[in-house]
């Protein structure tokens, strides 16, 4: 396995453009079971889950071509309707393809899901949902198996404990498209990323109304045609990129940054001291080009991660790094997963401070993070570890980044692009894999200011 080797103290500096959304892109490439025809799609983060959601279609008869970089997904065979074990249980998101391939084929067969580590996330109101809509659902080897004659269009809730379940509203959102009569679905999840996918489906020629509400009313049709659709900005991503600078005291531009997809997180920022400032003016809107700076000094803050357009539980392991250097202290209560805190134990490993009660952690601010070896437990738990790695005093070891590589476009290039001395080594020879000391420009990337060595330093120095 791979492993990210740190040398903290470099101010970060410079520009990125965010990359496509892996959350978005996965229903998105599942929806092409839909249609007999081509869809396009554009702005594909490459990532090891879009290679895995590619090679699961691929056993789903359909074929993925990248054409000047953009990919094209059609139906080639639409007999084959099992998603197997081998694929399915490495990526949660691949349960994408139950509802799609349920409205289409009358037939799914999908392993239990797999994914990160951090707590049990059951897929019942998936189920429950499919049911009232006419399938006949039953549990077999360990597979979910799915039939329907056609699916018949129906009024179903989709709250559950924690909020409303986002995977369960597109998986019934994209089987509903092709039910006849009308679906309602209450209590539907409002996260940018089901905005993204119903207005493919749209395109596609269904008839959805209230996307980002939590009422969603959607009118059956016959079938969906083809179309071509850009994958929206990875909203993590981008407040991952914004903490990380803000961390190093660095600057750093962002282009394609989605605003509105994270004002809880800028408000969060704001009260933290991190600057977000846009440069093409005008007011909110989908996406926009910002520079993001930070006050010498952090303050403390109190967040709570909720539904959209709540706090994202996806930004708080991140935030939690930055917390931890922070004048004070803070307090982050997770709502979504309770259980989301592997991330806490290794913080403590490189000098944080926590206290921790049931689903609440108190950080208290500390002058400086030393480097430690420490190890990923998951997709978000490695970015926060990645983040208190530049930041903190000596050497830190980051390892199992294949977590990492689920949901950061090569994140070791981006950091090294801004000026981060990071390399890729495989942690049982010590094989440099890639170092910061090869470093050349990526496409995507543009160095606006490299960092000045005599400049450097950690994040609450003197």
């Amino acid at each position: 396995m791979h492993q990210f080797e740190i040398n903290g103290g470099a101010r970060l500096a410079g520009k990125l453009k965010v990359d496509g959304s892996k959350n978005a892109a996965l229903p998105l490439m599942a929806a092409s079971l839909l249609a007999d025809y081509t869809l396009t799609l554009q702005n594909v983060p490459e990532l090891s889950d879009i290679d895995k959601m590619v090679r699961l279609l691929g056993e789903l008869g359909v074929t993925c071509t990248d054409e000047s970089g953009a990919m094209e997904l059609f139906v080639k065979d639409p007999t084959l309707c099992h998603a197997r074990y081998d694929v399915v249980s490495t990526m949660r998101g691949s349960i994408c393809v139950l509802g799609p391939m349920l409205a289409r084929r009358g037939k799914a067969r999908v392993s239990m899901p797999g994914g990160c580590a951090f707590g049990h996330r059951p897929i019942d109101l998936h189920l429950r949902g499919l049911e009232q809509l006419g399938a006949r659902i039953r549990l077999e080897n360990g597979d979910i198996v799915a039939e329907a004659d056609r699916l018949k269009g129906a009024t179903i809730f989709l709250g559950g404990p924690f909020g409303s379940t986002v995977t369960g509203t597109a998986n019934i959102m994209s089987a509903a498209v092709l039910a006849e009569g009308t679906t309602v679905i209450e209590s539907a999840a409002c996260e940018p990323e089901i905005v993204d996918l119903a207005n493919m489906l749209n395109a596609m020629g269904a008839r959805i109304e209230g996307a980002g509400s939590p009422r969603l009313v959607i009118d059956g049709v016959e079938e969906l045609k083809g179309t071509t659709h850009s994958v929206m900005p990875d909203r993590i991503v981008a407040g991952t990129w914004a903490i990380a600078a803000a961390a190093t005291n660095g600057e750093i531009v962002l282009e394609r940054f989605p605003w509105d997809s994270l004002l809880a997180a800028l408000d969060v920022m704001d009260q933290v001291g991190i600057r977000v400032e846009r440069l093409d003016g005008g007011p909110c809107c989908s996406e926009a080009t910002v520079r993001v700076t930070s006050d010498r000094r952090l303050k403390p803050a109190v967040l709570t991660t909720q539904p959209h357009p709540g706090f994202p539980t996806d930004l708080q392991a991140q935030f939690m790094s930055l917390l931890c250097l922070a004048d004070g202290n803070s307090v982050i209560t997770e709502k979504i997963y309770p259980e989301r805190f592997m991330h806490v134990a290794e913080l403590t490993r490189m000098g944080a401070q926590f206290t921790r009660q049931g689903p609440t952690v108190v950080i208290q601010g500390v002058p400086g993070l030393v480097g430690a070896q420490v190890m990923a437990c998951d997709l978000r738990a490695s970015a926060c570890l990645v983040i208190a790695g530049l930041v903190a005093k000596g050497r830190t070891v980051v390892t199992r980044v294949y977590h990492l590589d689920r949901g950061y476009v090569q994140m070791e290039k981006q950091l090294a692009a801004l000026g981060a001395d990071i390399q890729r080594t495989d942690d049982k020879t010590g094989e440099v894999i890639w170092s910061s000391s090869m470093a050349t420009e990526a496409p995507s990337i543009e160095i606006i200011a490299q960092p000045d060595p005599a400049k450097t330093f950690v994040q609450g120095d003197a």
